[in-house]
């Protein structure tokens, strides 16, 4: 019998390699591995998690009203980033705080004292004295980028350790503060949060903490804010040395108004807006350094300024004490003043 065989030589075998249709694994496999990935990190995180149950003092014209409680309660989240107590947590959840309690994964309630407290960065570090404390491992929220798995763990309303997952949507957002200040860099993702997650650790599949949780904008969905982990170191450390951040003020009050274009041709300014001084306090740097009523701010420190965030940006701590060039308009007139900006103090609420 005579048989016929075809020869298939090594280069027909790769040809038919390469066009023949790659295998995909299957769905299966693709959310085990995700779901592996947010166990995985919500067990390691989960433990340094805690839940915290203020008492605030009301203040304002509340304060001495009798028709409202002298106090009231409140409640959030944070996470030990230390192994000696520190928790990071957020300002609003333990401003005007006094009495702060703090329940650790273990069911262990214990009382915490307020180290600082940073309303312009809405970052508080509290301090709690407990044994076989595990503290977290805090990432480089610079490395993360848009799309990337994101994990949020909370205690909203008292549900110990909720966990919710989801994906960076996007970076380098700026949210405002309840001071009024802008902070930068702060990450939005679609991980659900709820408004006892806040101050509760946004984390990477490794279990790194790259964020902490801040802020949800309703009714949208979807819509959640962080602040970075990078900012919070720094505010972290000043507020653990310091129990503030020191920054600078010159004591206007203004608004953003745009420069007629005339002005803007004629001085060459690298603005077309600027901060118009609607009043100036009273022995403040500005009526030192001879601001009046109705100038235009322009520059600082040889930097423009074209918004009220562009100053506050710059009215750091290493400006405090220092002469700079303050340079305004004046009717039609450009003018530079010297200013010595000093430390901004608080008023109490």
């Amino acid at each position: 019998m005579k048989r016929n065989f075809k020869l298939i030589s090594n280069d027909n075998l790769a040809h038919e390699a390469r066009t023949s249709e790659p295998v995909n694994p299957s769905d299966d496999h693709l959310l085990d591995a995700y779901s592996r990935a947010v166990v995985s990190a919500s067990e390691k995180v989960s433990p340094s998690v805690v839940n915290i149950d203020v008492r605030h003092r009301l203040g304002g014209q509340r304060a001495n009203d009798p028709r409202f409680p002298k106090e009231v309660p409140g409640s959030g989240s944070g996470f030990i980033f230390t192994p000696d107590g520190f928790i990071l947590t957020n300002s609003h959840v333990v401003h005007n705080a006094t009495k702060i309690g703090v329940t650790l994964s273990d069911g262990l309630h214990v009382q915490a004292d307020l180290v600082g407290d940073d309303p312009d960065t809405d970052l508080a570090i509290i301090r709690i004295d407990a044994p076989n404390l595990i503290p977290v491992q805090l990432g480089d929220s610079k490395s993360i980028q848009v799309g990337q798995l994101v994990i949020a763990v909370g205690n909203p309303y008292g549900f110990q350790c909720t966990v919710t997952a989801g994906v960076v949507s996007a970076l380098g957002r700026s949210l405002r503060s309840m001071s009024g200040r802008l902070i930068d860099n702060v990450i939005q993702t679609d991980a659900a949060l709820n408004p006892g997650n806040s101050g509760g650790p946004l984390v990477t599949s490794r279990g790194e903490v790259i964020g902490v949780n801040t802020a949800v904008i309703l009714p949208a969905q979807g819509l959640c804010f962080a602040i970075a982990i990078n900012t919070a170191k720094f505010v972290a450390g000043r507020l653990i040395k310091d129990g503030r951040i020191r920054r600078s003020y010159i004591g206007v009050a203004g608004q953003n108004v745009p420069l007629h274009r005339r002005l803007v041709r004629f001085y060459n300014l690298p603005v077309e807006s600027g901060i118009l001084v609607l009043s100036v306090e009273r022995g403040s740097p500005a009526e030192r350094a001879g601001l009046l009523k109705e100038d235009v701010i322009v520059g600082f420190n040889d930097q423009p300024i074209s918004s009220i965030d562009d100053l506050h940006r710059l009215l750091t701590e290493e400006q405090v004490g220092v002469k700079l060039p303050l340079s305004i308009i004046r009717r039609s007139e450009k003018l530079v003043l010297d200013i010595v900006p000093e430390e901004f103090k608080a008023r109490a609420d």
